[in-house]
């Protein structure tokens, strides 16, 4: 396989095009659910870092649909089951539930926010957006609505618009890792890396930062060449083998890319 320590900005610009739905997907979740939790999700945790239609995610669906099916107007049981259903695939329930919750709550922030991104995941980025919109409070703006405007923005292509909505919401929350978590992917997806680097830096060193942050900060290492640092970054959470492994199959894509 052909060293590619030195990567050409125009590989670089067309590897980027091959993780944008993976980078899509992180956006709209905020920073993912990893071993250690969930971080700047308005829902509650969902435990471990289940797969979809794994045991572990159909466990947490059958134990926060009871829970929701004891309460069903309880926001904690709402934001619970959606997250759970979203984290097992099941979108378009996940959406009739906050669906349900908006109605029961309509001043509820956390609810509308998790509603506006299971809308943006299934491409309903308008409404998504007016949903966000409806419950922000202009004179006194909640940060972590703020962050999911931005992402919506992020997947209508919007980068420019959603960096500014990033910010502002470091300004009340300054150094959260999900917002700029989020910034840096924002930055990613402008094609921006020594911006998405610096900021998941950033990120990475602020407390509460998760897998996820790392896992991106090790993306961004590596499609800029510097595989021996993504290496080392990404097995501070996974195996130094599956660690290796990822950074061997980022370093295909590079070099399929310039093919």
């Amino acid at each position: 396989m052909a060293q590619l320590r030195h990567i050409t900005a125009k590989s670089r610009i067309r590897t980027l095009s091959l993780v944008m739905a993976v980078t899509a997907a992180a956006l709209l979740g905020g920073c993912a659910n990893s071993r250690h939790g969930s971080v700047g999700t308005h829902a509650a945790p969902v435990s471990g870092s289940a797969q979809p239609g794994s045991a572990a995610a159909q466990a947490q669906v059958s134990q926060w649909g009871q829970s929701y099916n004891r309460a069903p107007q309880n926001p904690q049981a709402i934001l619970g089951y959606a997250n759970a259903l979203t984290q097992n695939g099941q979108t378009a329930q996940s959406m009739a539930v906050l669906r349900k919750g908006v109605l029961q709550h309509p001043n509820n922030q956390p609810i509308a926010s998790a509603y506006g991104k299971v809308l943006a995941i299934n491409g309903q980025f308008e409404e998504s957006l007016n949903v966000i919109k409806r419950v922000q409070t202009p004179a006194k703006p909640d940060w972590k609505l703020l962050s999911a405007e931005a992402a919506v923005l992020d997947q209508m292509g919007n980068h420019a618009r959603a960096k500014t909505l990033y910010h502002q919401a470091l300004q009340i929350n300054p150094n959260d890792p999900s917002i700029l978590n989020n910034l840096a992917l924002s930055h990613l997806m402008s094609k921006e890396l020594p911006e998405a680097e610096y900021t998941l830096r950033r990120a990475a060193s602020a407390p509460g930062a998760d897998s996820q942050v790392r896992q991106n900060l090790a993306l961004v290492l590596g499609l800029q060449g510097k595989f021996q640092e993504a290496e080392q970054v990404a097995s501070t959470d996974i195996s130094p083998e599956d660690a290796k492994a990822n950074i061997a199959y980022l370093r295909q894509m590079l070099s399929a890319s310039q093919s």
